[in-house]
């Protein structure tokens, strides 16, 4: 089973930090709020980290 980043907009705090460590993948969308626009611009292991580094916990995978 395959799996996806996504962002739990419900408990983002807009820190944009996850847009600051990856631009390849995320991006500040509306209501300064980041979305992930490309899932695949970095390997698992660099989304990994940023999950580890937002304080608000809210980059998840999601199975395809």
């Amino acid at each position: 089973m395959s799996r996806t980043v996504a962002i739990d907009i419900d408990a983002c705090i807009g820190c944009e930090a996850c847009a600051e460590e990856f631009p390849e993948v995320f991006s500040m969308g509306p209501a300064d709020l980041p979305q992930v626009y490309n899932p695949e611009g970095v390997d698992e292991e660099k989304i990994e980290e940023i999950m580890d580094l937002c304080p608000a916990n809210c980059i998840i995978w999601e199975d395809d």
